[in-house]
């Protein structure tokens, strides 16, 4: 039996037709169009020719559907068409479409017998709306920048890029692409997550690795793009004086960010959220793998949702949700682990130290960076655990990962204490990371004992100590620093240097 019901067979309610018709509920139209009802039937579907106002036809129908919709050009047989449905149909949910040039009464009668009433004059003015409000303008100046862009654009994620970087990256380019623009998506270090490889593999992306040693490497590209992070040279390695034109992200920047374009929005839970409300407002079509992508960056970004999130976010989720390969996402987020992550989880746990409710692990020298988030969130479990820091060495530079639950501590904030005298560090309050250049440290003899232990006392002295600053209930017991490892430390400074280490890279 059908449970969708259509009165009218006019342009809209056939527009209506052929949307309905793509599902798999069965349909029946009313009109008293025998023309139209041909057309209908020729298409298989149920019709019967009448009066749509006429309460004993609509009751002789074998028909109780779920849904009415009236549509026809005729704002008063539009209303009386509703208030029979609802007589007829109490259980039913009506729509109801006004029609050009209904008037009050026709509205206020369609309003009390439809539960949803579309008017084509508030459909038109809230779209001018939508259109010439601050984020339309926002559109459209991004794509004048676009159009500015004379030859090949350079769209750049932060270093070792994690989903939403990525995803932002890839969707930023189709826009671009569709305004005129020649475009590479591009990125310095590695994808070494092994979920993050599956990201990219499955739905094939074409993404370059920049070369830092190689000056020329960005001598091709006549505009750039910054995706997930705001600075040059800060998180990439791109030079710090180099002339951007677009930066999209959702990351509060602590300095002053200088491009053509800036969005900078950072109530979103993740940069991908600012990509869709992109496509929607400029009416372009989400591809399968750009949808996927962008769902997948905002869950990471967002830890499931659980993180930081906006109601933009689950509002960008639930328009990718309809064009997104489900199946795809399954498959990336159950990749294989590698025997070096596994190695690197085991080290963490034999060498972890608890000062109160604070876990520290410092597992030596890494193949993969990548394995200190997921280390970090695994001894994040541990019961009576409310913060962990997990750090180790990697071509002459310290990486360290930090998680905290509850709202006892900002991680972020914490790390800008402990580092920011001499450099800087980044991340959200449950979720950051630094990175730190050994300089001299790196010269120490016997490499596997004592530059182990002057690492240690140097980040978890430090860390500790910020952590006792800011929160005297997640220590019961104060991490005394020792004089050894401040002035090794002392000697570390000259020669040494901070990078910021945007939280999105830890996201992973």
């Amino acid at each position: 039996m059908p449970s969708r019901l259509v009165l009218g067979a006019g342009s809209i309610a056939m527009a209506l037709v052929d949307a309905i018709s793509e599902g798999t509920d069965p349909l029946a139209v009313v009109t008293d169009d025998e023309h139209r009802a041909e057309t209908l039937r020729a298409d298989g579907i149920a019709v019967t020719v009448g009066d749509l106002t006429d309460r004993s036809l609509l009751d002789d129908l074998d028909v109780r559907p779920e849904t009415v919709v009236v549509a026809t050009s005729d704002p008063a047989v539009n209303a009386a068409a509703a208030e029979t449905a609802r007589a007829v149909f109490g259980d039913a949910f009506v729509l109801g479409y006004a029609g050009r040039g209904a008037t009050d009464a026709q509205l206020d009668t369609l309003s009390a017998a439809a539960d949803k009433v579309l008017d084509p004059a508030s459909v038109l003015t809230d779209r001018f709306s939508e259109v010439l409000d601050d984020e339309g303008s926002r559109c459209r100046h991004l794509q004048r920048v676009f159009r500015d862009i004379d030859g090949h654009l350079a769209i750049v994620t932060h270093d070792n890029p994690d989903p939403d970087a990525i995803a932002s990256a890839v969707a930023l380019g189709t826009l671009a692409e569709r305004a005129g623009c020649s475009v590479s998506l591009c990125y310095y270090g590695d994808i070494s997550h092994q979920e993050n490889r599956a990201f990219v593999n499955l739905l094939e992306y074409d993404l370059v690795n920049l070369d830092a040693d190689d000056p020329d490497a960005l001598d091709e590209y006549d505009g750039f793009a910054l995706v997930d992070h705001s600075r040059p040279g800060v998180n990439d390695q791109l030079p710090e004086d180099l002339s951007v034109d677009i930066v999209v992200d959702h990351h509060p920047p602590r300095l002053p960010v200088e491009a053509r374009y800036v969005d900078l929005r950072s109530a979103a839970g993740a940069t991908s959220t600012l990509l869709v409300d992109y496509f929607r407002r400029l009416g372009v079509e989400l591809e399968e793998s750009i949808a996927t992508g962008l769902l997948f960056g905002i869950r990471v970004d967002t830890k499931n949702f659980r993180r930081e999130v906006s109601a933009a976010d689950f509002e960008a989720a639930a328009h990718l949700v309809p064009h997104a390969d489900m199946s795809v996402l399954q498959r990336i987020e159950d990749p294989s682990i590698s025997n070096e992550t596994l190695r690197t989880l085991g080290r963490a746990i034999d060498n972890r130290e608890q000062e109160g409710s604070v876990l520290l692990s410092c597992v030596g020298e890494l193949s993969d960076r990548d394995a200190l988030a997921q280390a970090a969130d695994r001894l994040l479990d541990l019961e009576g655990v409310q913060a962990t820091m997990v750090y180790g060495v990697l071509d002459g530079t310290i990486y360290a990962s930090a998680r905290a639950r509850g709202a006892d501590i900002d991680l972020g904030e914490v790390l800008r204490d402990a580092f920011g005298q001499i450099g800087s560090a980044g991340g959200h309050a449950d979720m950051a990371g630094a990175q730190i250049a050994l300089g001299v440290l790196d010269s120490v003899d016997d490499r596997d004992e004592s530059l182990h232990d002057i690492v240690r006392s140097v980040v978890s002295d430090r860390f500790l100590d910020a952590i006792q600053s800011r929160s005297h209930r997640l220590l019961t017991d104060v991490y005394s620093g020792s004089a050894y490892g401040s002035q090794r430390f002392a000697e570390l400074e000259p020669d040494s240097e901070f990078k910021l280490v945007d939280d999105a890279a830890e996201e992973e």
